[in-house]
C-alpha cells in the first residue's frame, strides 16, 4: 500500500463511491500483474454505469483521482502514466552481480527457428502495459504506434521485417486499434506503407505513383510473406463484449465512409478488459508458433543460462583464471 496524505480533503458521497470503485480496480489489476491507466479506470466506471461516457466526465474522473491520491485515499502505485518515464543507467555492486544479472536476463531468439516472425503493434501508449503482460513471455517484439505510425518508424520496421523475409521467414504484424474512423484506417495505412517499402527493398518493385496499380503490384510481391493481422477492436468483439460507445467524430476526414459501414457510434480499444486483450494476443501468437521448435529454443536458452549462473557463483575463480588474481 502506498497511500500518503499530502492534503486534507473531504469528498462527496458520489465521489466516495468513485474512489472506492477505482481502489477496487487498482487492487484487481495489481493482483493480475497489470497496470491501470486513467483511461482504463474511466472505461471500467462507464461500463459499470457509475458515470456517463463523455469528455467532461473523463476530465471529472481524472480530477477526482488526482485529489484522492493527494488526500491519501488512493494508492500511488495503482494508476500509471505511460507517456512519461525516467531513464537511468543500471549499476551493480560487484562483477559477479552483473554476471548473475546476465544469467537471469539471457534469452535466445526463440522465433529465429520458426517459419514465421511475429510482432505486436498497438495504437496507443496507454495499452503498452497489456502488451508487456503477454509479449515478453512469448519473446515477441511489441510497439506503440501512438496513432498513425511515423514515416521513420514504418521505414525502420520495413528494414527489420525485410531482414526476416530475406532469411526465409514469413512476417505477421498483429495490430490492435480503436474501432473508429482513424483507428480502422491505421491498419490499412500500416499495411500499405510496409508493403511499399518491403516490395521495393526486397523485390525491386518500381517507385510508387498515385495509381492503384502499384498497390496491386506491392500486394502481389509481398502477399505470401507479409500479413497485417488486425485482431482488435473489430465489430464482432464490439457485439460480444459491448464496450461503451462514443459518438463518431464527424470532424475526422474518414468519418463519412466509417458511418456508412458502421453507423454513428465508435469504440475505444481501452474499453475492453485487459485480460480479454491478453487472451486475444496470446491466441493470435500461438496460431503462428511451432511448439516443438519453441521447446528446442527454450532448452538451449536454459543451458546457456546455467553456464552463466555457474560463472557468477564462481566469479573469483573465473577472475583468477582470466587475470591471475582474485576479485572481490
Amino acid at each position: 500500500m502506498s497511500r500518503i496524505a499530502y492534503i486534507e480533503r473531504s469528498f462527496s458521497a458520489e465521489h466516495e463511491l468513485i474512489i472506492a470503485q477505482v481502489n477496487a480496480l487498482g487492487v484487481r489489476y495489481q493482483a493480475q500483474g497489470l497496470d491501470l491507466t486513467l483511461r482504463q479506470a474511466y472505461y471500467r466506471l462507464v461500463a459499470a454505469g457509475a458515470i456517463p461516457n463523455t469528455e467532461q466526465s473523463y476530465k471529472r474522473v481524472g480530477g477526482i483521482i488526482n485529489q484522492a491520491r493527494l488526500a491519501g485515499r488512493l494508492d500511488w502505485d495503482h494508476i500509471v502514466d505511460r507517456t512519461r518515464n525516467m531513464r537511468a543507467n543500471s549499476h551493480w555492486d560487484t562483477p559477479a552481480d552483473i554476471i548473475d544479472s546476465a544469467a537471469r536476463s539471457y534469452a535466445e531468439d526463440k522465433w529465429d527457428r520458426q517459419g514465421t516472425r511475429v510482432e505486436v503493434w498497438v495504437e496507443k501508449d496507454a495499452l503498452v502495459g497489456v502488451l508487456q503482460a503477454v509479449c515478453p513471455d512469448n519473446d515477441v517484439a511489441y510497439f506503440s504506434c501512438r496513432g498513425y505510425t511515423s514515416q521513420s518508424e514504418i521505414w525502420g520496421a520495413a528494414q527489420r521485417l525485410g531482414e526476416y523475409i530475406e532469411r526465409g521467414q514469413n512476417v505477421v504484424v498483429i495490430h490492435l486499434g480503436d474501432h473508429d474512423p482513424s483507428g480502422i484506417d491505421m491498419s490499412r495505412d500500416i499495411e500499405d506503407r510496409l508493403r511499399m517499402f518491403i516490395a521495393q527493398d526486397q523485390f525491386g518493385a518500381p517507385p510508387a505513383s498515385s495509381t492503384d496499380d502499384y498497390k496491386d503490384a506491392y500486394l502481389l510481391d509481398t502477399e505470401d510473406v507479409l500479413t497485417i493481422e488486425r485482431i482488435a477492436l473489430n465489430m464482432d468483439q464490439v457485439l460480444r463484449y459491448d464496450p461503451p460507445p462514443n459518438p463518431t467524430k464527424i470532424t475526422d476526414s474518414r468519418a463519412g465512409g466509417y458511418i456508412n459501414r458502421f453507423g454513428q457510434s465508435s469504440w475505444e480499444l481501452d474499453a475492453l478488459e485487459p485480460q480479454t486483450l491478453i487472451d486475444l494476443i496470446q491466441d493470435a501468437v500461438d496460431s503462428h508458433k511451432d511448439p516443438e521448435l519453441w521447446d528446442e529454443a527454450v532448452a538451449a536458452e536454459e543451458g546457456q543460462r546455467a553456464v552463466l549462473t555457474a560463472a557468477a557463483r564462481r566469479w573469483n575463480d573465473v577472475a583468477t583464471m582470466l587475470n591471475g588474481r582474485g576479485s572481490q
